[in-house]
This record gives structure tokens, C-alpha cells and sequence, in this order.
């Protein structure tokens, strides 16, 4: 099998599971948690899952990476898998002890007053999705794809009946006295708790699923490798904690910056967080794309063509993804508001500004394997504290002012200055002949085809069922229209990717 075709067929079997939770997230548990939170509740659970993205690095500190640089020889996995668990069970174990301890103070400074609970449920479920991260990665470097999402579709799953169970069938059945042994149940202060037991629960389960891995090796911690590997990951772990500035903290700066009451400020935050979930749809190739990609590129960093490969991987992603970004933009206004309750969709503007932000950022990921392989990872550090500097000084000087379109435009920003940036160094230090100009005709065309559904856009709120039918025709047509046209230049055309892999 040719190393594209097992990128395509591994991207796909990570899809699956990728595919699934971001399925049963925007067509089960966003009109779910829309139609039941109101907009001020479903903001304490975005706000806090923000602060779980932070405390994953700070419990991880990039080690999964690490491991694909030093565990790719079979040789050295073992000692490699060992320590770098090690090292993550201890530095767990005392950040989770930490924000036990500190959970009033913190609770209060974070505007969540008496819910000091909130914290212990997040570092539980970090401390144990830290400790699944490494047997994840090994998963992943050793191609298991099939074991890799049957474990992560079971957490889904679990996650899923235990928050309906929690949100839905536990409250009915207390209300009506159904179940005597439901009424035994302990009950949180706030029905916002349940979204962080569901979460632990399914984050235990996990951790038991992948546990058989940890008998087959012999558990010694070896200092000289972690320092290597502590060496190698740190700038890493600056790159990701700056991605995550860029990625979720403006709604933790909306929660600080807006005006208005506390109240209004979370309804505000929800109403974000709720419409910014649209954009990420195309995510979810991106994040299946990623799995199978980064392990592999380090395995085949020693051929001749490798600088072909990731030309052409790059411009596989970017065809997909922009297939995606079409699809969203064509269909927000007709069929993918029904994701989101009515008292969210006042934020869907920043549809648009978050999809071309994703597609920067999904190339950016594909620009920077080059200081991955030539451990120059301190150049991809300074470039994600840039992007973070772009991200912090646009939110806080326009969010009083503009709300929550100064944080989408910030995101923009922010993800074309890294792309821009990883690009023009790597061609530089490890020069690939990316179909720059090619993928700039396509998102042009993707935009000119969103202008013109923008002209025929029927007001989907005050149309009869003929007129809607007539609209969808209208996007499908447009769609269509856009995937023949660039399946004729990548399969006719020089440059185009089939063409390509046709001549190869």
C-alpha cells in the first residue's frame, strides 16, 4: 500500500471516531444542551471546558509528541513508553491534588461562587484523559487505527447515555417518584455537574480499556531520555499552550471583558461557544487527518520523496477540507441552524470568519512538520506566541466594543499570520513545493460561490416548504458544481493531485 493510500485509509478509520463525536455533539448533545441550558449555563460548560484544554497540556506537556520523535524505533519504544508515563503519572498526580486543594479559591476568582465542585469533576477528567494519552499515542505509532477508535467511540458513548441519563431520565424520574432507587442518588447543587460526571465516568472507562497495555512493559523511568524528551517537547508545549490561547481563551476573555452583568456575559459566551461549533464541523477531518498523519511523516522522514509527500498530503487535506468549508457555508442557514437552539443562533456571522480561520489553521499543521523533523521546535514556538500576542491584543482592545466578532476575527488573524509564517521559514530550512496558488483559486472560487447563494438566499425563517426545497436545490446545484470543476483540474489539469499520482 502506497504511504498515501494508508494516509487516506488510517485518516478514514480515525474518522470514524472523530466523525461519530462531533455527530452525536452537533446533531445529539448541542440541540440537546441548547433547547434544555439556558444560553448562561451552556457558557459555565464552554468556560470550563476552556480551562481543561490548558490543563491537559499543563498535565501532558507534550509528551505524545515526544514519543513519536523517540519511540519510532521499535528498540527503544518500550523504555520510551515507560518513562514518559511515569513522568506523566506523577506530574498528574500532584497538579489534580493541586487544584483540589485550591478549588474554593479558584471557584471564586472564576465567578462560579459556591461550585467548587466544578473543579474537582475537571481534574479528575484531566488527570485521567492525561494518564490515556501516551498508551493513545503508542496506539497510534504502531497503526492500530481499529483499536485506537473502537476505545475512543466506547468513551462517546458512555459520555452520551450518562449525560442523557443525568440530564433527562434522572430528572423525570425524581419528578414523577417513578424509581425508588433513582431517589437514592446523591443530587449536585447544579444540574451543570452532570456534564462533568458523564465526562469522568466515560474518562475512567477509558483509562480501564487501555490499561492491558501497562502489564506488557517493564515500568523504569530512565533520566537521561526523559531529559531528552522533556528538551524536545518543551517548546512543543509552548506551541500548544499559545494554540489554545488562540483556539478557546476568548471566550474566557468575552466571560471578563463584555459589558453587562455576569449573567449576561456567560449568555454571551454561550451564544458563541454554541455557533462557533458550526465552523469546526470541518474539524473533525482535520483532527482524523492529524492522527494519521503525524506518526506517519516521522516514519518516512528518511525517504528521498518525502518532501513530495507532504506536498501531495498537503494538498489532499486541503481539497477535502475545502469541499467542507463550502458545504458549511452553503448550508448553515438552512439546515445546520437546527444544531442550535433559536436562543443561539444570534452569533451565526461568525460562520464564515471561524471556517476560513480553520482552514489556515489545518494547513498550518501540514507547514510545520518541517521543524518537527529538524528539531527546530523552538521556531514553531515563537511563531505560536506570536500568533497568541495577535490573538490577546485584538480581543482585549475590540471585544468591549465589538463583542464577540472582535474574538472571530482575532482567530482569523491569528491562524493566517501562523500559516503565513510556518510557511515562508520551512521554504527556508526544508523547502516543499506546496500548490500554494492552486489552493488560493480554490478558496477564492469557494467564496465567490458562497457570494452568489448569499444573493439567491431566501429568509429561511418566513419561506413556505416550496421555497425551501427550492433554496436547497439551489446550494446542492452550486455544490455539485464546485466539486465536478475541481475534480476535472486534479484529475486533467498539470499540478492537479490526481494528475499527479496518475504520472508518478
Amino acid at each position: 500500500m502506497s504511504v498515501l493510500k494508508r494516509l487516506a485509509s488510517d485518516t478514514a478509520v480515525y474518522g470514524i471516531s472523530s466523525i461519530l463525536s462531533r455527530l452525536i455533539n452537533y446533531v445529539v448533545m448541542t440541540p440537546f444542551l441548547t433547547r434544555l441550558f439556558a444560553p448562561e449555563e451552556f457558557g459555565v460548560v464552554t468556560d470550563l471546558f476552556v480551562y481543561a484544554g490548558f490543563l491537559t497540556l499543563l498535565f501532558t506537556y507534550r509528551m505524545d509528541t515526544a514519543f513519536f520523535r523517540f519511540g519510532r524505533n521499535e528498540t527503544d519504544r518500550d523504555r520510551v513508553f515507560a518513562t514518559s508515563l511515569l513522568a506523566i503519572l506523577a506530574t498528574s498526580a500532584i497538579l489534580a491534588v493541586s487544584l483540589f486543594l485550591f478549588s474554593d479559591v479558584l471557584a471564586r476568582a472564576m465567578y462560579y461562587g459556591n461550585h467548587a465542585e466544578y473543579l474537582w469533576w475537571l481534574a479528575g477528567i484531566v488527570g485521567l484523559d492525561a494518564l490515556c494519552m501516551i498508551p493513545f499515542a503508542r496506539l497510534r505509532l504502531e497503526n492500530k487505527p481499529f483499536r485506537f477508535a473502537g476505545i475512543k467511540l466506547i468513551n462517546i458513548l458512555i459520555n452520551t447515555i450518562t449525560l442523557v441519563f443525568f440530564l433527562k431520565i434522572l430528572p423525570d424520574a425524581l419528578k414523577n417518584n417513578s424509581s425508588s432507587w433513582l431517589l437514592q442518588l446523591p443530587q449536585p447543587t447544579s444540574r451543570v455537574s452532570y456534564v462533568f460526571i458523564a465526562n469522568l465516568l466515560a474518562s475512567g472507562v477509558t483509562l480501564l480499556l487501555l490499561s492491558p497495555v501497562f502489564t506488557t512493559i517493564n515500568w523504569r523511568f530512565d533520566t537521561k531520555t526523559f531529559r531528552e524528551m522533556y528538551k524536545y517537547a518543551l517548546p512543543l508545549l509552548i506551541v500548544s499552550i499559545a494554540g489554545m490561547i488562540n483556539e478557546v481563551l476568548d471566550r474566557t476573555l468575552l466571560k471578563f471583558l463584555l459589558e453587562g452583568n455576569v449573567q449576561e456575559r456567560m449568555a454571551q459566551v454561550g451564544i458563541y461557544s454554541a455557533c462557533y461549533k458550526l465552523p469546526t464541523l470541518m474539524m473533525i477531518f482535520t483532527t482524523a487527518y492529524n492522527y494519521a498523519a503525524e506518526p506517519l511523516f516521522f516514519s518516512h522522514a528518511d525517504r528521498s520523496d518525502a518532501p513530495t509527500l507532504y506536498a501531495r498530503s498537503a494538498h489532499a487535506y486541503f481539497l477535502v477540507a475545502a469541499v467542507g468549508m463550502l458545504g458549511i457555508l452553503l448550508f448553515t442557514d438552512t439546515i445546520l441552524l437546527q444544531l442550535i437552539g433559536k436562543d443561539f443562533r444570534g452569533g451565526l456571522a461568525i460562520v464564515p470568519i471561524l471556517l476560513l480561520a480553520n482552514l489556515f489553521f489545518g494547513l498550518y499543521n501540514n507547514f510545520s512538520i518541517w521543524y518537527k523533523l529538524k528539531d527546530k521546535t523552538s521556531v514553531g514556538s515563537y511563531i505560536a506566541i506570536g500568533g497568541a500576542v495577535i490573538t490577546l491584543i485584538i480581543n482585549v482592545l475590540f471585544i468591549p466594543k465589538f463583542g464577540y466578532m472582535a474574538s472571530a476575527y482575532a482567530t482569523l488573524l491569528c491562524y493566517g499570520f501562523q500559516c503565513v509564517a510556518t510557511y515562508w521559514l520551512g521554504q527556508r530550512h526544508y523547502p516543499v513545493a506546496y500548490p500554494i496558488r492552486r489552493m488560493a483559486v480554490y478558496v477564492a472560487a469557494v467564496f465567490g460561490l458562497y457570494f452568489i447563494h448569499h444573493i439567491i438566499k431566501i429568509n429561511s425563517t418566513n419561506i413556505d416548504n416550496s421555497a425551501f426545497a427550492t433554496q436547497l436545490i439551489a446550494n446542492f446545484t452550486l455544490f455539485i458544481l464546485f466539486i465536478i470543476t475541481m475534480f476535472y483540474f486534479e484529475r486533467i489539469r498539470a499540478g492537479g493531485l490526481f494528475y499527479n499520482l496518475k504520472k508518478a
